[in-house]
């Protein structure tokens, strides 16, 4: 798990230690242990490493073979990556470093552009091939790794996150309006390849792309190759409910036991008291290799309407299972304070509430592990969340069912919150409506998962994730989006998904190693109450953000909108009970900071 960057030159120009070294100064954090370059002819490349797998100088990055004329920089880990090298060694390939890095390079030399099909993990790499004098980038199946790209006719800079970009500079900053309709109306996920700049483009997940020398500027993202595609069908020979449980039991099992044992450092689990964090606690206490657990969890104050914690449900797993266990109380105050770094943080603006939870709890648990387990994705794999029944039970087209109970606007109220400079078609619905209408999916409700798994999540949970703790130098791993897993997942019947008011697989497993009462218990989210019941110094925080010289001279929202949301901040709130004010406010915020 690190932070790449890199650049190639179209102009015959060669690339500048300067550039590579502004990107990696903004990913220092990604990756602390480590750092290194390469600059050969038209390429460059630069790295900063955390070191999870192979701790010595072998496995150091930017990782050159000069004999095969590769050079690769690598964000991850292969979870396969033994069994990989197995069976490379099998075909004569010789491996100087334990690492999973060297793997890959190898796995390239052996199938090349095919390697990424043989992989199991969460990846994004940049590998030049010399003697092609082509660039390969690659992303893994779910979007797990970032890959950020900004291009002009002289070249092509890549980086793990945004900012990275930014510091490199000649970075068109526009608002890409398209991408501004998708943020403002599916809770800030922008959906690949776009970003809120003009300037920056993302690769989408399961996806490659090939740079050649030979064929120039015109090889852009869009031209990137699908390498892997969900299918959301049953299968051919139909399984019981017990064989279905029996399936995802063994597969998740398998999953969270690759997952550990693809470190050279200690893992711990990120336990938040819900079904899915628990879970992953009790499987590994099933692992007669884990001889101690460790495991974290963070609570805030508490608001007249909503508990801070969930420590009442993690408190009775770490009872069961003796884990060495960290509790972290973050008071309001601290919250506001910190807010402006968790923001900097984001590669993309995310309005979740729990991104500053999980940046202030990486913090913490950073001081004590570089690995942990994450119990993100299972809601969205497994059918989880409470609009899932709402969707399939409304009438009207696939559109209509699922806009009303997931868009936090209808485009009457986007035209009404941006500037006429910003209005438009309704880009948010074209593009839904697409990917519902996509091959492979038997009803309604496979295809809403599935796009929720294989884009909505990567952009809002997933993003998260990552950039929240790897500003900590800490890796998340989330055995819930192992793609063997997802697959099984997605041909599984919907409707057994969402019995027991949903993951009823996952509740049948935990019967026999957690309490009744967390597998039971209404669902919960990370709670921090201070940013969903916006009063007080929030709310001042907020106002002083939209009524700020800065804010006004952008006009980017209509300032009647903005004094609608101020006047009655509590009032207003999405179908999913997010803030439509801390939206606002969050947006301006990230523009502000990043000097946009």
């Amino acid at each position: 798990m690190c932070g790449l960057c890199g650049e190639i030159r179209f102009d015959n120009l060669t690339p500048e230690l300067n550039t590579l070294s502004k990107m990696m100064d903004s990913l220092a954090r990604r990756g602390p242990d480590d750092f290194g370059t390469f600059i050969q002819g038209p390429i460059g490349l630069g790295h900063r490493r955390l070191s999870v797998i192979d701790l010595s100088d072998r496995a150091h990055q930017p990782l050159v073979d000069q004999d095969l004329g590769l050079a690769l920089v690598f964000n991850g880990t292969l979870y396969n990556y033994r069994q990989v090298r197995h069976q490379l060694l099998a075909k004569g390939h010789r491996f100087h470093s334990e690492s999973d890095t060297e793997v890959l390079l190898k796995s390239y030399a052996q199938w090349g552009e095919d390697a990424v099909t043989h992989l199991q993990g969460m990846f994004a790499f940049a590998l030049w091939d010399n003697r092609k004098q082509q660039l390969f980038l690659a992303r893994d199946r779910l979007g797990i790794k970032p890959l950020y790209i900004n291009q002009t006719p002289q070249r092509l800079r890549f980086a793990s996150t945004l900012p990275a970009l930014l510091a490199a500079g000649e970075v068109d900053t526009q608002i890409d309006p398209i991408a501004l309709h998708h943020h403002l109306t599916l809770h800030a996920v922008v959906p690949a390849p776009r970003t809120l700049l003009k300037g920056v483009r993302k690769l989408a997940p399961g996806t490659t792309l090939t740079l050649s020398l030979n064929n120039k500027p015109q090889n852009t993202i869009q031209n990137s190759k699908r390498y892997w595609q969900l299918r959301a069908c049953r299968p051919e020979i139909p399984l019981t409910e017990t064989q279905w449980i029996e399936a995802t039991h063994a597969a998740l099992k398998s999953a969270i036991d690759s997952h550990l044992q693809a470190a050279d450092v200690p893992v711990g689990v990120l336990l938040s008291g819900g079904l899915d964090s628990s879970l992953l606690v009790g499987l590994l206490a099933e692992q007669s290799n884990v001889s101690e657990l460790l495991t974290f969890s963070i609570g805030f104050e508490d608001a007249p309407e909503e508990c801070g914690h969930e420590f009442e449900y993690s408190d009775q797993v770490v009872a069961r299972y003796h884990t060495r266990h960290h509790r972290y109380i973050i008071p309001n105050e601290q919250v506001l304070t910190r807010l402006p770094e968790a923001i900097s943080a984001m590669s993309e603006p995310m309005v979740a509430q729990d991104a500053i939870g999980f940046y202030l709890l990486a913090e913490r648990v950073s001081q004590s592990v570089k690995v942990v387990q994450s119990g993100q994705g299972a809601d969205e794999v497994f059918g989880g969340y409470f609009w899932y029944p709402l969707m399939n039970a409304a009438q009207g087209t696939d559109l209509e069912r699922f806009s009303p109970y997931y868009f936090d606007r209808q485009h009457e109220e986007f035209l009404q919150t941006v500037h006429p400079d910003y209005h438009g078609e309704d880009y948010t619905s074209q593009i839904i409506s697409q990917l519902l209408a996509e091959k492979d999916a038997d009803t309604f409700l496979d295809k809403v998962l599935r796009m929720d798994v294989t884009t909505l999540i990567v952009d809002d949970p997933i993003k998260r994730v990552d950039n929240m703790t790897m500003a900590w130098g800490l890796e998340a791993r989330v055995p819930f989006l192992d793609h063997s897993l997802v697959e099984l997942a997605a041909s599984m019947p919907p409707e057994l998904k969402l019995k027991e008011q949903g993951k009823h697989p996952l509740k049948a497993i935990a019967r026999d190693l957690l309490p009744s009462a967390v597998i039971d218990r209404p669902k919960g989210y990370f709670p921090v109450p201070a940013l969903r019941y916006v009063r007080g110094p929030f709310l001042e925080w907020m106002r002083d953000i939209l009524t700020s010289q800065t804010c006004h001279q952008r006009q980017l929202f209509q300032p009647h909108y903005v004094d609608k949301l101020l006047n009655a901040p509590e009032q207003y709130k999405t179908a999913l009970q997010g803030s439509k004010l801390w939206h606002l406010a969050l947006l301006e915020n990230w523009l502000q900071i990043h000097k946009i």
